[in-house]
């Protein structure tokens, strides 16, 4: 069955008072059509008016601990699907009716990309999620790795993550998107990573670093934009 408006499910580690989950919670509130929010993780004691999936975070890296967290939401019969999946440091800067389907453009891009300014598990797991598309017969895959929430069909994102079992640093968005063939609009992503005055300001997404959110003049505009608690703040610190 399909749901109208899907729930908005957010993997969060452990031990953060998380000010940006904070603003994202405010953002979607007013501008992102949902039905419930889901924590996958940890839930922050002035988090409330949400539904919580604790998981076991200990040991694992972030890659490892999303991928569980996705798993959970796949696997949990009361969380809608179609779901949309959402980094606790994504923005929405302007009313939507819907999450529109975005993509980067192709992985081959984004690796050279990526490739001429660092290197680690990241670009690793890129890579190997690129080669695993290439095995599976999609020889010039798009990349879905966009800090903007993704629309998810659980039963293609189950046998992404099923194909995905055994890479390092897996990039369960663009395995998913690419084997389910979602298609979708291209778009630069629209993460700022700088403190400076330098950064789209058209666009109704933004994501941030925790740098950027707290020292930066992306998160002086975030902050400015959402200034009152909503729903899913409990008043506590």
């Amino acid at each position: 069955m399909t749901v109208e408006v899907p729930d908005l499910v957010v993997p969060v580690r452990e031990g953060m008072v998380n000010q940006q989950l904070r603003y994202a919670l405010r953002s979607w509130e007013a501008h992102l059509p949902h039905r419930r929010v889901w924590i996958i993780g940890y839930r922050p004691p002035w988090v409330g008016g949400v539904e919580h999936i604790p998981t076991q975070q200990a040991g694992g890296t972030k890659f490892q601990n999303t991928t569980l967290a996705m798993r959970h939401a796949c696997q949990h019969p009361e969380i809608s699907d179609p779901f949309l999946w959402a980094n606790d440091d994504m923005f929405l800067m302007e009313p939507l009716d819907r999450m529109p389907m975005l993509h980067r453009g192709p992985v081959r891009e984004v690796e050279q990309y990526y490739a001429a300014r660092a290197s680690g598990a990241y670009l690793r797991g890129m890579r190997a999620t690129r080669q695993l598309l290439a095995d599976l017969g999609h020889q010039d895959p798009l990349s879905y790795e966009l800090h903007v929430p993704l629309p998810v069909r659980k039963a293609g994102m189950l046998r992404a993550l099923d194909a995905g079992q055994g890479v390092e640093a897996l990039h369960k968005r663009s395995l998913y998107g690419n084997l389910a063939q979602i298609g979708g609009e291209q778009i630069r992503d629209v993460k700022v990573m700088h403190r400076g005055p330098r950064f789209d300001r058209s666009t109704p997404f933004l994501s941030t670093m925790p740098d950027s959110f707290t020292n930066g003049e992306v998160g002086r505009m975030i902050r400015a934009r959402f200034p009152s608690p909503c729903g899913y703040e409990t008043g506590r610190p």
